[in-house]
């Protein structure tokens, strides 16, 4: 069995599972209860000043009726808990599970003598580390904090020192996603002696509208406010903000994941792009603590499939894949292939293609049925068809040999002479775009569909 022990930033956890600051992380017993689930981490809940939430807090957006809240917003504030109380469930809670990681995250007001005070009273308890939350895009933002001091990388940097002054043990920034590039926040925590980051935090949002009420989601009172969004609508922003950082030439700091995380296969995306632990909050609100046991479970099984002994192995490893667009092979096509034997003739693929993409599928009557064939000389290979296609690999993209050599858009524009293809190249429309036709189909109508 593959190693899932983490050494994060100098924070040891017995897996890369952490639980983010947010509800589930709101008490100690509630924590204590992550741990004895198999959580490897969790990161309280922000404390600072006293704060009063209101009432209600959450709206969400939903995939489907069986598909509940893919999306996630929420108004709640910070830890309206005292500090004093927080410190002593943190302490309690350290020396019942020494071996867990558990991070304050801390939020006051900018001032060097408020972030002392409440680091050296944090550390005091024992814990293994610090997050500052320079995310939070509600609430707390028009106060100067959260998200007003993670959108400036210069206070960014100036608050990381301040904690830096006095902190023992590591800290991570938490990054906020409002904000136009990552890169300069990510930058501006190393400068200021960061031991590492984390993100993404919440996305600044209006789910939805009341039709019958004209008042937006959650509704206080007849009046809503903008909040923050996250769940698993919010993966593929989290997983390109994280590739950024883990590919900057500059920025060269440990990076902790955070957004849309529901299972084992979204953890292995944000480790394989750069994340040393991974944190969940939206899919434990949803389903429990327990979904912790499939995701150590399905990692570790998948890390032995791969003949990798750690999991450390898997981080970063598809870093380097990822590119500028000015960086990537003008000269590789693929295109759509329909098995027909797999195709129901909903036609949502011609109706696609028609209407929406490059009309390259048209509709071929074979025997008594209309199939859609894709006529290969003009397919782009922008995959939409087999994105709208309801049934499993029915439809597959299939790249084309001797397209020339590889071309960059940096190449072509610096004067290197372009690789054109040929018809020959494409292979015209030929009998691999039909090449699963019914049984008994006559070969004129074959022929036919090739020929459109």
């Amino acid at each position: 069995m593959a190693n899932l022990q983490t050494n994060f930033a100098g924070i040891q956890s017995p897996n890369p599972f952490w639980l983010a600051s947010a509800p589930p992380t709101n008490m100690g017993s509630m924590v204590e209860r992550a741990f004895d689930a198999g959580w490897g981490g969790a990161v309280w809940k922000t404390i600072g000043e006293p704060i009063r939430n209101v009432c209600s807090r959450l709206s969400s957006i939903d995939g489907s009726s069986t598909q509940r809240m893919i999306g996630l917003n929420n108004i709640e504030l910070i830890s309206d808990r005292s500090t004093e109380v927080n410190l002593r469930e943190m302490a309690q809670c350290k020396r019942k599970f020494p071996k867990h990681a558990l991070i304050a995250s801390l939020m006051v007001e900018s001032k060097r003598e408020a972030w002392h005070d409440i680091v050296k009273r944090a550390q005091d308890v024992g814990v293994d580390g610090f997050e500052l939350n320079f995310g939070c895009p509600h609430g707390m933002s028009e106060r100067g904090m959260g998200s007003a001091m993670g959108q400036v990388p210069e206070y960014a940097q100036m608050v990381t020192e301040w904690v830096k002054e006095v902190a023992t043990v590591p800290v991570i920034v938490k990054l906020t996603p409002n904000i136009t590039s990552i890169l300069a926040p990510g930058r501006a925590a190393q400068l200021g002696g960061a031991d590492a980051v984390s993100l993404i935090n919440t996305i600044n949002s209006v789910t939805s509208v009341d039709l019958d009420t004209f008042t937006p989601n959650p509704n206080v009172g007849g009046l809503s406010a903008h909040g923050g969004y996250c769940g698993p609508a919010v993966k593929p922003i989290a997983l390109n903000m994280v590739s950024e950082l883990a590919r900057d030439d500059v920025f060269n700091l440990p990076i902790s994941g955070i957004g849309g995380i529901k299972d084992w296969r979204d953890a292995a995306e944000f480790l394989l792009l750069g994340s040393g632990t991974v944190q969940v909050c939206t899919q434990v609100m949803h389903y429990g603590y327990r979904i912790v046991e499939d995701m150590i479970d399905g990692l570790s099984n998948y890390l032995d499939e791969k003949g990798m002994a750690s999991v450390t192995e898997l981080v970063g490893k598809s870093v380097p894949r990822v590119q500028n667009w000015s960086d990537l092979d003008l000269n590789f096509h693929t295109v759509a292939r329909i098995d027909h034997d797999k195709c129901i003739q909903c036609n949502l693929c011609h109706i696609a293609c028609e209407d929406g993409a490059h009309q390259c599928i048209p509709l071929v009557q074979i025997g008594d049925k209309r199939f859609p064939v894709v006529d290969e000389s003009e397919c782009v290979g922008c995959n939409l068809c087999s994105l709208v296609c309801p049934v499993p690999d029915c439809i597959t993209m299939v790249s084309l040999e001797d397209r020339g050599a590889p071309l960059t858009w940096k190449q072509f524009t610096n004067g290197d002479a372009p690789v054109q293809a040929t018809t020959e190249d494409h292979g015209g429309v030929g009998m691999a775009s039909i090449s699963h036709v019914p049984e008994g189909t006559p070969s004129e109508v074959v022929k036919g569909a090739i020929s459109l």
